[in-house]
């Protein structure tokens, strides 16, 4: 609502743009790439383990780092095509991508029966 001081001076609110965090996106839902390499990074203090993360070139010539999901091993390699999508991992810093399974070089989770859809698994018939 405005103030009499503002309509007396018609006054007009200018709108702030939204910012995104995922500028790699380009805001599109998601972007294909090439891997460029494979890391493995420790995850934040109260958790532990081997995050996978690949570093990809994506088609608008921009390099991000993707988490890859699932339990297990995966097997992309160097100049393996991926698909990624926007989505922030938590126990992992600066990493705001991960790509999916079941496109193009990403094989989908062999022993997935719930949630199946997030890891490229069809279901059995």
């Amino acid at each position: 609502m405005a103030t009499l001081n503002q309509t007396s001076k018609n006054y007009t609110r200018i709108k702030k743009l939204n910012k995104t965090r995922k500028t790699g996106l380009q805001k599109c839902p998601q972007r294909k790439g090439v891997c460029l390499s494979i890391l493995i990074k420790s995850p934040k203090k109260p958790s532990s383990g081997k995050r996978k993360v690949t570093r990809v070139k994506l088609t608008n010539n921009k390099k991000v780092n993707c988490h890859i999901p699932g339990k297990g091993g995966h097997n992309l390699s160097k100049f393996s095509n991926v698909l990624i999508r926007g989505c922030r991992v938590r126990d992992i810093p600066a990493i705001k991508y991960r790509c999916i399974r079941g496109k193009f070089d990403l094989s989908y989770v062999y022993d997935r029966l719930t949630s199946r859809s997030k890891y490229g698994k069809k279901k059995d018939a």
